[in-house]
């Protein structure tokens, strides 16, 4: 029997922050917003509406432990079933001991989430053993700076570079658009406030299943920064096989 596809292939959200339910954040995944956005972290901290701006914003205050984090996720995708597009605006609220990773990452503990990269100095470390393409930046970074950046199996992968490639550094309480595209064959592209940061090639395999994220952690103990996102968008397509 031939195979019959619905009309209804595209997967998408798009979430405003207009209105959650949570002020308290769970170290168990679960849902913020109406759209399909979810959470874990490490250790509870806090949400809170931003009131003083328009459009719907989410805080994200971390608790004051190092390696306290909190991941917002959407998916999981399969970039093979027609390609995966990811976007972020976001801004910091003070730069320290912060490290934020925006992007697509294979690898998510729905109960101990873990950065997918991280920078020492100039030395990015990929954590996790899934594929990955993204923005990230880092405290400890010896120059702060955005670092578009793609691994795989815990090391580097198709055409980034094994530290990054580096833009501009974040401003505290300027915003940043991050986006972040991967194709049906797994070549990625890193996007910072529309230009394009690094085509990063074939980086991942298509078929491994990829979860948008945002990732915000703290680099050291009783850390002050809050992470303020406006909205979080992705979209991919539905798998039409019969099995």
């Amino acid at each position: 029997m031939a195979q019959v596809q619905g009309t209804y292939g595209r997967l998408s959200v798009f979430e405003d922050f207009l209105g959650f339910e949570t002020t308290t954040m769970s170290t168990t995944a679960l849902p913020i917003g109406a759209q399909g956005v979810n959470y874990v972290s490490t250790n509870e901290g806090s949400f809170a509406t931003t009131v003083d701006e328009p459009g719907g914003i989410v805080a994200i205050t971390l608790d004051t432990d190092a390696r306290d984090n909190c991941a917002l996720y959407i998916g999981p995708f399969k970039p093979a079933d027609g390609g995966v597009v990811m976007e972020a605006r976001l801004k910091i609220s003070a730069l320290s001991d912060l490290r934020l990773f925006v992007g697509f990452t294979e690898t998510l503990d729905a109960t101990t989430p873990i950065v997918p990269a991280m920078m020492s100095t100039v030395t990015m470390t990929y954590n996790g053993s899934g594929g990955m393409v993204g923005l990230m930046c880092d405290y400890d970074q010896t120059t702060l700076a955005w670092t578009a950046l793609a691994g795989d199996g815990g090391a580097v992968s198709g055409d980034a570079a094994a530290n990054g490639t580096a833009t501009d550094a974040p401003v505290a309480d300027e915003w940043d658009l991050i986006r972040v595209e991967i194709d049906v064959d797994g070549h990625g592209r890193v996007y910072h406030d529309g230009k394009l940061i690094k085509d990063v090639g074939i980086a991942v395999t298509p078929a491994d299943l990829q979860f948008a994220v945002v990732v915000a952690e703290q680099v050291a103990a009783s850390g002050t920064a809050v992470t303020e996102v406006d909205y979080f968008m992705a979209r991919g397509w539905r798998d039409w096989t019969l099995t």
